[in-house]
């Protein structure tokens, strides 16, 4: 695959730097290790609402995130998402950029790092099955999904909490998975969690998976303390949290300081070519929000057209003098 830029995180700043992109015409890939977009936001918490992004009174970090899909798609001609691939290795030769991944090898003019905190891996069960079960689930995007079926969840934390309520008026049966009696999440949603519907099973570990073909029909659980149990099921989600590194990053070659990227005020950074935005890009006076690796990405990408086109007079260009309708 050859485009101009390769943008590494498909979080919101690697989303929105894409749609930027589109608007100077410049092709992009969005490489991202996560099976969907939205980084953290998709990973840890899609059903909670954010309320400091501009314009938005709340919205739910998912709807966030599908807007900014269909942001993107208004391009998607030029720019397109490579989900589910780790990026390995970047090297440059001739100017040119050959960034590698565990999928394929993509050439570019330019790289924008927007790998927020770092990529993302599942923690895992570590169960034989687990990688072909195609109802197993690390993280939800639809509650819908769940409609009247039996769901398992392992985790103890706010998040494994947060989806047994959600999932409490929608689901046929839920249960809750957590190896200590006692829970992480906060104390007035482990209250509500006892007294809901949802059967809470502790202290228990996850023991077998039991599949027909691809689909997990039940699951085994154990504990040291009580008798094993036998759990009929039609999904199991698996929320043991995320693990952020910066992988292949980290070897870059880049000046980096606490797992941040050191960039200059046009989000450029120790290597030519190559910029960051969002969390992981530092600079004096950094503010990590959200709001603020939307601006960042403009900032990019205007730097970048001038990198590629170093006699093209730039500026900011505004979408009303790009987009019509």
């Amino acid at each position: 695959m050859e485009k101009d830029v390769v943008i590494i995180g498909a979080g919101p700043a690697g989303l929105f730097a894409g749609f930027y992109c589109g608007m100077r015409k410049l092709s992009a890939v969005i490489v991202d290790p996560l099976e969907v977009a939205g980084g953290r936001l998709a990973a840890l918490y899609p059903e909670k609402y954010i309320y400091d992004v501009a314009g938005h009174d709340k919205i739910r970090a998912i709807d966030l995130i599908h807007n900014l899909e269909t942001q993107l798609k208004r391009f998607e001609e030029t720019t397109e998402l490579a989900l589910g691939e780790e990026v390995l290795g970047l090297d440059k030769e001739d100017e040119i950029f050959t960034v590698t991944t565990s999928k394929q090898t993509i050439k570019a003019k330019a790289v924008i790092i927007a790998a927020g905190s770092g990529a993302f891996a599942p923690r895992k069960l570590g169960l034989e099955g687990e990688e072909t079960a195609s109802n197993l689930h690390y993280f939800v995007d639809d509650l819908n999904k769940f409609k009247d079926r039996k769901v398992a969840i392992f985790g103890g934390g706010d998040s494994a909490v947060d989806w047994a309520m959600m999932l409490e008026p929608i689901a046929k049966e839920v249960n809750v998975i957590h190896r200590r009696d006692e829970f992480r999440a906060h104390g007035a949603s482990v209250d509500k969690l006892m007294e809901s519907t949802v059967n809470v099973h502790t202290p228990y570990t996850p023991k077998e998976l039991v599949l027909n073909g691809d689909k997990i029909e039940k699951i085994l659980i154990e504990s040291k303390k009580v008798d094993d149990k036998e759990l009929e099921v039609d999904d199991v989600i698996v929320n043991f949290g995320f693990v952020a590194k910066l992988g292949a990053i980290a070897d870059f070659g880049l000046e980096i300081e606490k797992n941040k990227i050191n960039v200059n005020t046009d989000q450029s950074t120790a290597i030519e070519g190559v910029y960051a935005i969002g969390d992981i890009a530092a600079y004096p006076g950094k503010a990590e929000l959200i709001i603020t690796g939307f601006g960042e990405g403009p900032i990019a990408v205007n730097s970048i057209y001038g990198y590629i086109n170093p006699d093209a007079k730039v500026g900011a260009l505004h979408s009303s003098s790009v987009i019509k309708g």
